[in-house]
């Protein structure tokens, strides 16, 4: 059956929806990449490998949101296991990129901070990025950037929810002996 420009399109403000969130959705997926390209460039600049440096990163902007990591916490974070965590953290503490301390009142409890020269790095890097960005922010109004952090809030929820499903299945289909692949 033949269908009729009526049928074949969208309301117009169901279009307009449409290329707005495929553009937004686009935007975010540039930016993201973007953002690793930054964070493979730190790490370049620090002569670090590129997990290293994602572990200083997520280390000190935990940090910064006084939400120290533990060592099961950025392992987490980084996506890798225990035991390489744990070699990352050597090879780290070892360069003082990172501190290992024990500050909590259970002293089993290790925590993680950047150390004074990567922290002095990390800021000599990151700082002209900081003010070029918040200078772009500045220019919209509270209520758009409201809304936008809504956004990105719900978006971050539902990735982690897909994260967390895919995760399971992967972990089903392992120890079942199947793959979807």
């Amino acid at each position: 059956m033949e269908q009729t420009d009526d049928q074949a399109r969208p309301a117009s403000g169901e279009a307009t929806r449409q290329v707005g969130q495929g553009g937004l959705l686009e935007g975010l997926r540039i930016y993201g990449a973007d953002y690793a390209d930054m964070r493979r460039l730190f790490a370049r600049w620090l002569g670090l490998h590129a997990t290293d440096a994602a572990a200083l990163i997520e280390v000190a902007n935990c940090e910064l949101r006084e939400d120290l990591l533990t060592p099961a916490r950025l392992s987490e974070r980084i996506q890798l296991s225990p035991n390489a965590t744990s070699a990352l953290l050597n090879r780290m503490e070892q360069t003082g990129h990172i501190l290992r301390t024990r500050e909590h009142a259970d002293r089993r409890v290790v925590t993680l901070r950047a150390g004074e020269q990567a922290r002095l790095l990390a800021e000599q890097f990151f700082t002209p990025v900081a003010r070029r960005t918040q200078a772009v922010i500045d220019r919209y109004p509270a209520e758009l950037l409201e809304q936008f952090q809504q956004l990105l809030d719900d978006l971050h929820h539902t990735m982690r929810t897909c994260l967390t499903e895919a995760g399971e299945a992967a972990r089903t289909a392992r120890s079942s002996g199947t793959s979807s692949a």
